[in-house]
């Protein structure tokens, strides 16, 4: 299933940037800037999707732009953070820290102690 938006459709580009600061939830942002998405891929890395796309507004300045201007960069830059995650995992790109910071190929550091989660989850046994 596909939430398909027409590229025709017109943006309400008013005050874009202050409606895009008061959205929550990644399919708001994909609705209000009229952005097509797979809600498989969406459920899969919404985080990451979203995430990609503030890095790509914080190196952009609007100052001085047009309202529609603005609101047609915000949407190039949601279809591009979305294409980096609907074309590759989010390990390929790595933008978190705790998945930069991991190497499976990279032996554990000396001095912190890996305690398997199993045994946190164990039954306590009655004496």
């Amino acid at each position: 299933m596909c939430r398909c938006f027409t590229d025709s459709s017109p943006i309400n580009v008013n005050d874009i940037l202050d409606r895009l600061k008061g959205l929550s939830a990644a399919e708001e942002f994909f609705a209000v800037l009229w952005v097509s998405y797979d809600p498989k891929v969406l459920n899969v890395s919404r985080l990451h999707i979203m995430k990609r796309m503030g890095q790509y507004l914080a190196a952009e300045d609007f100052s001085d732009l047009p309202d529609q201007v603005i609101a047609a960069r915000a949407r190039a830059m949601l279809k591009r953070a979305y294409e980096d995650f609907a074309t590759s995992s989010p390990l390929t790109h790595r933008i978190f820290k705790v998945l930069r910071d991991h190497n499976p190929d990279k032996p554990a550091i000396p001095g912190r102690t890996l305690i398997p989660l199993d045994s946190f989850l164990k039954p306590f046994e009655k004496d």
